[in-house]
C-alpha cells in the first residue's frame, strides 16, 4: 500500500469514525466556521489544574475538517495545555508549510496524514478549524497565556 492511499485511509477512518465527537459537555464551548466552505464546529473543553481532561466536538463539514477535529481531539486530550499547544503549533507550522514540510510523525501521530492538505491553501483552513478552535477555548479555559 503506497504511504498517500495509507493517509486517505487513516482520514477516512476518522472521518467515519469520528472520536470524542458528542455533545458540549462543560461551560467552556466555543463555535467556529469556516466561512470560504461553511464548515462549523462546536468544541466543549474541560482543563483541570492545567491539563486537559476532556474534550468534546460536534461538527458537520467535509472529511478533512471532521477527521482533523477527531485527530485533534485525540492528541491534545491527557495532556497539559502547554503539551497541547506544542502540538497546535506544530500542526499548524505543517499546514502553513505549503507542502515543503513532511512534519514530524512522534509529535503528530495520525495528524501526519493530512500533511498533503498544506499544498491545498482552500483546504488548510478546513483543517485548521478544529485546532482554532481548540486554541479559543483553552484560553477561555484559561488554561494558556497568550
Amino acid at each position: 500500500m503506497e504511504l498517500d492511499s495509507l493517509y486517505q485511509q487513516v482520514i477516512l477512518d476518522h472521518y467515519k469514525s469520528p472520536h470524542h465527537k458528542g455533545l458540549p459537555n462543560s461551560s467552556t464551548s466555543v463555535h467556529h466556521v469556516n466561512p470560504s466552505c461553511g464548515d462549523e464546529i462546536t468544541l466543549s473543553l474541560i482543563l483541570t489544574d492545567g491539563k486537559v481532561t476532556d474534550l468534546v466536538w460536534d461538527g458537520v463539514g467535509c472529511s478533512i475538517s471532521q477527521a482533523s477535529s477527531s485527530i485533534m481531539s485525540d492528541l491534545v486530550i491527557g495532556k497539559s495545555a502547554e503539551e497541547a499547544f506544542a502540538v497546535m503549533e506544530h500542526f499548524t507550522t505543517l499546514m502553513q508549510s505549503k507542502g515543503t514540510l513532511t512534519g514530524d510523525e512522534e509529535v503528530l501521530e495520525d495528524a501526519i496524514a493530512l500533511a498533503g492538505v498544506s499544498k491545498f491553501p482552500a483546504r488548510v483552513k478546513c483543517a485548521l478549524l478544529g485546532w482554532m478552535a481548540f486554541k479559543d477555548a483553552a484560553i477561555q479555559a484559561g488554561g494558556v497565556n497568550v
